[in-house]
């Protein structure tokens, strides 16, 4: 059996009397697009900021593509393939989407902050930086400022500073947190088409994207997990039912 690309085994993080993540175990194979998906308050931001590394676990581990990263430090486990979102929009609002995107692949070339200036007008940095606005649907924006992109805009944008560091896990932390019906679709059809590219592991409060996306989700109550399974069977487990979905209607919407 093929080694999964990230697998998670007992992972315990505290904070104080409160355990935030318990005993954590999963594992996502390559080219899945799981979810994690649980009420406010679960432990799911912990968990994906254990994965990433701005937090560090009490205990279990942590391994991607085979290999140990739980004690890594953020920046290194970048290095190694590894991108997240964050719930609230992380851009430097004075630049343009194509310089913030930019920094990201100069990031991942390893050069110094100290000569962005220069990255603006390298080559190699911006074709990178207008394939990858190009790839979620921004190219036409990149000369635009941060500030006046719609927060929708800013999401896609998120994306695209992620891929420009090509990644092999894309770590979402709630993109469509903020956005209306229209720009929610939208998203929903990128992620879509970049699932066909990049591991990606989800955590999203909008059921109907998670079960229209999901090849597996699983559920975090608490800090623990109490499934993990397809999302039919997610739907009909009694379980997760009574601890999260409840009465809920969750409608997935095809094409």
């Amino acid at each position: 059996m093929a080694e999964p690309l990230l697998r998670v085994d007992k992972l315990v993080r505290r904070f104080g009397g409160i355990v935030a993540t318990d005993h954590v175990t999963l594992e996502v194979p390559r080219g899945e697009l799981h979810a994690i998906i649980g009420p406010n308050g679960a432990g799911k931001t912990t968990l994906i900021s254990q994965l990433t590394g701005h937090l560090m676990p009490h205990s279990g581990s942590i391994h991607l593509a085979g290999r140990d990263i739980s004690r890594l430090p953020a920046y290194r486990r970048s290095a190694l393939g590894l991108a997240r979102s964050f719930q609230i929009t992380c851009l430097l609002a004075d630049f343009t989407a194509a310089d913030n995107v930019a920094l990201a692949a100069q990031a991942r070339a390893g050069h110094s902050f100290r000569f962005f200036g220069d990255a603006r007008k390298e080559r190699g940095l911006r074709k990178a930086a207008m394939s990858a606005l190009e790839r979620v649907g921004l190219a036409d924006r990149a000369g635009v400022l941060v500030s006046r992109l719609s927060h929708g805009e800013q999401r896609e944008l998120e994306l695209a500073v992620a891929l420009a560091t090509k990644p092999q896990l894309l770590l979402l932390d709630e993109p469509m947190a903020g956005l209306g019906v229209t720009e929610s679709a939208r998203m929903v059809r990128l992620l879509s088409d970049l699932r066909k590219e990049v591991t990606i592991v989800l955590v999203e409060h909008d059921m109907e994207a998670v079960f229209a996306l999901a090849d597996r989700i699983s559920v975090l109550v608490y800090g623990r997990v109490i499934a993990s399974g397809t999302p039919d069977a997610i739907r009909q487990n009694e379980e997760v039912k009574r601890a999260y979905l409840g009465d809920q209607h969750v409608v997935v919407r095809h094409g």
